[in-house]
């Protein structure tokens, strides 16, 4: 089914075939700043301007050009990144790491409870959840995740921090939200350390769907190309305030940030930290909106 999904949508988004080709065939052949013109291109639908950029995904280009952190690696590693937040936000908000290996043949299942998750390190996407231990789950898992070890996701859309990292497994304990069957995203998009956008992802694997809300929780007139809005009514979640918190606190002195966390019951948990949000390469509808949080990054340049 997957398959056929991606042969429709070849066939009716050209540009999203033309991003395939493009990162699979000629990625390793062009240069970053070449090979982020033409995958904006394929996502976005035009070229963007890096010697003058407005838009909020413009400067995400410009970012990964131009503003390179050593200490970036370590926050974008799953495992790294652990110890990165512990200290500013609390062990309490961090999930348990139950084991981490270099390889799959190193993993010894039986030390590990039925339930778990399973994520590579230095990979975006290379995540399997384990329910239980049978051997059609781990099967699965086994395929997702040494796929996931031989892929440097640097070449995917040319994001620095990503191509010096050591591919590790790590198996993480499981949970769900109070849907009981789910654990949604809060997404916090953060300016110098000001949460000013959230973004709550929810129906991931099957119908995902995105909202957009202000720091107040209104729902806000905005979505991202092929995610539309879910149409559920939300009450402001328990942990909101403290979880706006957390952002400021972990986004503090970096032009952008987007700080990813979990609500379990009003318990806060640390998800990850992204420097380029969608890669800066998924259009906003309507497109205002992209030129307003272009406005709320300010890079050096605009100083």
């Amino acid at each position: 089914m997957r398959d056929k999904n991606k042969l429709i949508k070849a066939f009716t988004n050209p540009y999203w075939a033309f991003g395939v080709i493009l990162r699979h065939c000629f990625a390793k052949m062009m240069d970053d700043k070449t090979f982020i013109k033409w995958e904006y291109f394929s996502g976005i639908g035009k070229f963007p301007d890096l010697e003058n950029p407005k838009t909020f995904n413009e400067k995400l280009q410009w970012l990964k050009l131009n503003d390179i952190h050593s200490e970036y690696v370590q926050i974008v590693d799953k495992y790294e990144a652990k110890e990165y937040v512990r200290p500013i936000i609390g062990d309490e908000h961090v999930i348990p790491t139950l084991g981490v290996w270099n390889s799959w043949e190193e993993i010894d299942f039986s030390n590990l409870p039925e339930k778990f998750v399973l994520k590579t390190t230095h990979d975006s996407g290379g995540v399997a959840v384990c329910k239980d231990k049978s051997e059609k789950t781990l099967r699965e898992a086994k395929k997702k995740i040494c796929k996931s070890m031989k892929h440097n996701f640097f070449y995917e859309h040319r994001e620095y921090p990503y191509k010096d990292i050591k591919p590790r497994i790590i198996a993480e304990r499981f949970m769900v939200d109070e849907s009981g069957t789910e654990l949604k995203d809060y997404k916090f998009f953060c300016f110098d350390g000001e949460p000013k956008m959230l973004l709550i992802v929810s129906g991931r694997g099957n119908d995902q769907r995105q909202d957009f809300y202000d720091m107040d929780f209104n729902l806000l007139p905005v979505q991202r190309k092929e995610h539309p809005n879910s149409g559920i009514y939300r009450v402001v979640p328990r942990g909101f305030y403290e979880m706006k918190l957390i952002a400021e606190k972990l986004s503090e002195g970096i032009p952008h940030v987007r700080v990813d966390l979990y609500d379990i019951n009003g318990k806060i948990y640390f998800g990850e930290l992204t420097f380029f949000s969608g890669s800066g390469n998924i259009p906003f509808e309507p497109e205002e909106w992209d030129y307003k949080l272009g406005e709320w990054l300010k890079l050096p340049i605009d100083k």
